[in-house]
């Protein structure tokens, strides 16, 4: 057992390290692009990026950076150990979602990609609703012993709260930057309107909520299982 943990800090480590230096290499790479990437579309049949472009790259580099420590600060602050295979997924989704979506280009060469991603944050984010209640009850200072149901419940409405957070975080800095995260403006810059306008806001919400539920039903049996156990 103590070989097996050992081995997944190791493994916690190398990919932590590794994010690290990606993102800080594709910091400069997006600071110099930013410097020579024109400021208005090329008339062009291919596409290329634009200088705004580049700035939702950094910004997203930076808070990838920032958000990557949050882990370890909430260990250091509130003296608990975050499981180390759910790091490993949390820096495995920061990759997919910045280095490869942003810096990569996936979000436009991977059909779906967001769609991908917003599944796979909504189960971990459900995951670590999960965590985060067992975490309190097994604290002898809390004495918490609440039902699977509410459990379940926590989880799926933690993963979902988290979603609209992200959902914040894009319409702000749409607004501040002049970015299109939230894809209401078309590749060509016309506005979408009405409906079409927060089709891409839903769908994310959507497929946040439903993988969450999908974590959170199956995290309910699991507990009802080890339930009859106990008993």
């Amino acid at each position: 057992m103590a070989g097996s943990r050992k081995k997944e800090r190791d493994w916690r480590k190398i990919s932590g390290r590794f994010l690290f230096a990606i993102l800080l290499l594709s910091i400069v790479f997006t600071i110099i692009r930013i410097i020579m990437a024109p400021s208005e579309p090329v008339n062009s049949d291919v596409h290329v990026k634009i200088k705004s472009d580049y700035v939702l790259m950094l910004l997203q580099c930076i808070l990838g950076l920032v958000v990557m420590m949050l882990p370890s600060m909430i260990e250091r602050r509130l003296s608990i150990d975050i499981p180390n295979n759910m790091e490993i997924v949390y820096f495995i989704f920061l990759y997919c979602a910045i280095y490869l979506g942003e810096v990569r280009d996936f979000y436009y060469l991977i059909p779906h990609w967001d769609t991908i991603l917003h599944a796979f944050s909504g189960a971990m984010l459900g995951a670590l609703g999960f965590w985060l209640v067992s975490f309190l009850n097994e604290r002898s200072i809390l004495k918490m012993h609440l039902s699977p149901f509410f459990v379940a419940l926590f989880a799926f409405c933690f993963a979902l709260a988290a979603g609209a957070v992200w959902e914040i975080y894009e319409y702000t800095f749409d607004g501040l930057l002049s970015l299109n995260m939230q894809k209401h403006t078309t590749e060509n810059g016309i506005p979408l309107v009405g409906r079409a306008a927060v089709s891409d806001t839903m769908k994310d919400i959507i497929v946040d909520a439903l993988s969450a539920l999908g974590i959170s039903i199956w995290g309910y049996y699991q507990l009802k299982k080890q339930e009859k156990k106990d008993d």
